[in-house]
């Protein structure tokens, strides 16, 4: 358990929303223009991390509820026509345009978290490759706000895992939104979506299939295999990887044909991962010292441009 995994988020998408939205409650008693400044700050945050917040450790509904509160406090204050007090001092004025501006740089962010919602180049449209829940996108977009694999895309040191730039990262969540119970567990079975079989989000061929790496309990990681084990499909030119399976899943060889939906493993914990997730990524055909390494596709899933916090529902029978 970790300090960034667990204490921040809870820190930024729970204690300040709720001060915040507590602040705004209490500013009906404030001057005109601060009760503006407050509402749009809290307006501005609540959006702002609904968008490009990592929604793990509180179940992704979460913003709505602050968004619900918010309403509920912005209406309150209109029925209750509190009349504006006095103009404060100078010095009240400069607290006011310092929130103001903290609104400004949240609104900032959200222009980003939408901008990312854009394919950075036309993508290449797959079939989802899990069935049977609800599925979670942690990583997914065009902007490393929303998407930690966008990182990549720069240094020297990241050419051999280039690929992966615009790959998305996804978990299960149960019917209370929840990928786990508990906060961190260290026993991956404990996650929704430990096991859930892997499809084969396209026809094609197997390009590489590799198994054997162990399955680490979260959230160490293993970076001496960063995909962990992995299937690497060829579809029309196009390499679609499946990364991070679990040990001994690994189901199709390299050099096999395979139709879409067919399965080839299923997810695990293997490689570069802290918790259990399937990574699913398009690229360029890679070198054979560095078969992650091809210039990086945006992918569009059961025609979709899946983007961070987004969900996506396969009710089909498990495989």
């Amino acid at each position: 358990m970790t300090w960034f995994s667990v204490g921040l988020p809870l820190i930024l998408q729970l204690i300040v929303p709720v001060a915040l939205l507590a602040w705004l409650a209490r500013s009906r008693h404030a001057d005109r223009g601060r009760r503006r400044a407050v509402t749009t700050l809290c307006a501005a945050y609540v959006v702002a991390i609904a968008l490009a917040g990592l929604w793990l450790v509180l179940p992704w509904w979460t913003p709505m509820v602050y968004l619900g509160v918010f309403a509920w406090l912005v209406v309150g204050h209109r029925i209750g026509r509190v009349p504006s007090p006095p103009a404060h001092p100078h010095g009240h004025r400069l607290v006011t345009a310092a929130i103001g501006g903290l609104a400004v740089v949240l609104i900032g962010v959200i222009g980003l978290a939408l901008i990312a919602r854009r394919p950075p180049a036309p993508p290449v449209d797959l079939t989802f490759p899990l069935r049977g829940g609800i599925y979670l996108v942690v990583n997914g977009g065009g902007h490393a706000l929303v998407n930690a694999h966008v990182g990549t895309l720069q240094g020297e040191r990241f050419a051999p895992f280039r690929g992966q730039s615009y790959g998305v990262d996804l978990v299960r969540v149960d019917r209370l939104g929840l990928r786990v119970r508990g906060l961190l567990p260290a026993d991956p079975s404990r996650y929704a979506i430990w096991g859930d079989a892997v499809l084969s989000p396209c026809g094609g061929r197997i390009v590489l299939a590799e198994d054997g790496a162990d399955d680490m309990p979260p959230p160490q990681v293993d970076r001496t295999h960063m995909a962990g084990n992995h299937v690497i499909v060829e579809c029309d030119g196009v390499w679609v990887v499946l990364g991070h399976l679990r040990r001994g899943s690994v189901a199709v060889r390299a050099g096999q044909v395979v139709a879409a939906g067919q399965g080839v493993g299923v997810v695990g914990n293997s490689g570069n991962t802290g918790e259990p997730h399937l990574h699913v990524h398009a690229q360029r055909p890679g070198a054979a010292a560095a078969p992650l390494g091809g210039e990086p596709l945006p992918i569009r899933l059961d025609g979709r441009y899946l983007v961070r916090n987004d969900r996506i529902g396969t009710f089909a029978a498990r495989r």
